[in-house]
């Protein structure tokens, strides 16, 4: 019977902020799955190797960016506002390596994720992280209820406040019109000419 792996400490939001790079794991993932084709492993190989010793990651306060490449450098660039969703993925080899994807999806209208930070043992606690700042840029924005209560107590201002003034002309043209027309005398219905 194999026992489970211990449950990871939870990490401190700084030491999230401070992962920069991938697990060393990830480059024996990838030597490992090259090995399903060795024909191609030669040629497979050097990829894999620049885009491990290139692959970097930056968590700020606004959002997270990754980038790899040499010749043809790849930046992306989440903002926590913009996140959706958030799937961890693991493989058999990256389950035995310890490691799993952190997918994170966005309303961009793509059916895949838009970004995928790879070779992370602390992907539980990445996860966590990113669903509290998703939640906490949400969760900042005010309801609804509250904002259209907050904006009758407030006098416009700017485009806001020529948006009133029309606004309360038409309105008072509007119920001269009203007014105009009740005060017509009404006329029985005729019958119409044969």
């Amino acid at each position: 019977m194999v026992n489970p792996p211990p449950a990871p400490a939870a990490l401190s939001d700084s030491a999230i902020l401070a992962i920069e790079r991938p697990h060393p794991a990830l480059l024996r993932y990838y030597l490992v799955s090259l090995l399903v084709f060795p024909p191609l492993l030669p040629i497979l190989i050097l990829p894999a190797w620049f885009r491990y010793h290139t692959m970097r990651y930056k968590f700020t306060d606004e959002g997270i960016s990754m980038s790899w490449g040499i010749l043809f450098r790849r930046e992306i660039i989440v903002n926590y506002a913009r996140i959706q969703d958030i799937h961890l993925r693991s493989n058999l080899v990256e389950r035995w390596f310890g490691l799993a994807r952190v997918q994170v999806q966005t309303a961009s209208g793509n059916a895949g994720a838009e970004l995928t930070l790879e070779g992370l043992r602390e992907f539980e606690a990445v996860r966590d992280f990113l669903y509290t700042r998703m939640r906490g840029v949400k969760d900042a924005r005010a309801p609804a209820s509250e904002l259209s209560r907050h904006e009758a107590t407030q006098p416009p201002v700017g485009d806001e406040a020529n948006l009133a003034v029309v606004l309360g002309e038409v309105a008072r043209e509007l119920r001269e019109i009203r007014l105009a027309l009740e005060s017509q005398p009404t006329r029985p219905p005729t019958a119409p000419d044969v």
